[in-house]
């Protein structure tokens, strides 16, 4: 396996976690036709953290992973991203806030075909307000703790599927956000691939970022700090990983 260094750890605050989910409920829909995905959950995630979350399809794992990350409001309780509750923001301020402090990995990916490969990690920098050179510079950086230094002037449609989901995860990294949010990384990938994007996700943890990790595969989840199994939008169990043995 490739071996890709992780930038210098970053600031830590002291004690508080990075994201705070408590009691939140969220419903989809309204009367007979509600459905309530997810169900009074408290969920914290610190600073150099690695939490899966694991369950069967329909238990809100998706869910859980939009609201920490400021995608979606929840019914009732609240949610805090580096102390500040989401709840009291107006879209503008709740979009500067993901911009600036939380990465995501979608599983479609969402890398935009007619870009190349670097424009669309620099993407996210240029639209914080950083002048264009800087952000290739932050994005070519990115790319090479990835794995992709020498496919920044490719277009996504020339790369494999593994590679691919390594630029979605650079566009994730870039501007060293504080939370970085996985959904299913590793669904479309070989066993190889998908190691490497799980070392890639571990790194950063270490390297002081929150990462929170929505997998169905045990062999990854086994990298985590601790892991959160989810049924029925409830949380059901949470335990310590065997990263010794994953590694």
């Amino acid at each position: 396996m490739t071996e890709h260094h992780p930038p210098d750890r970053l600031p830590v605050p002291d004690g508080e976690p990075v994201v705070r989910l408590t009691d939140v409920v969220r419903v989809h829909g309204e009367g007979t036709r509600a459905v309530q995905a997810l169900r009074g959950v408290s969920l914290d995630v610190h600073t150099g953290e690695l939490v899966a979350v694991m369950g069967p399809s329909g238990s809100g794992k998706s869910t859980l992973l939009n609201l920490a990350g400021g995608l979606d409001r929840p019914t009732e309780g609240s949610v805090t991203l580096e102390g500040r509750e989401l709840r009291g923001l107006s879209p503008k301020q709740l979009a500067e806030l993901r911009r600036r402090s939380a990465g995501y990995v979608f599983q479609d990916l969402n890398l935009i075909p007619s870009l190349t490969v670097a424009e669309n990690v620099a993407l996210p920098r240029e639209l914080d307000g950083v002048r264009t050179a800087k952000a290739r510079r932050d994005a070519l950086a990115v790319l090479e703790e990835v794995g992709l230094a020498d496919l920044g002037d490719r277009f996504p449609d020339d790369l494999s599927g593994g590679q691919r989901q390594r630029a979605a995860i650079a566009r994730a990294l870039v501007g060293e956000r504080r939370l970085l949010l996985a959904d299913e990384p590793t669904g479309a990938l070989d066993t190889r691939a998908g190691d490497e994007i799980i070392q890639v996700l571990r790194q950063r943890a270490d390297a002081g970022a929150a990462v929170l990790l929505v997998t169905h595969e045990p062999r990854y989840a086994a990298w985590a700090d601790r892991v959160v199994f989810l049924k029925d939008g409830q949380i059901v169990d949470s335990a310590a990983a065997g990263m010794e043995t994953a590694r």
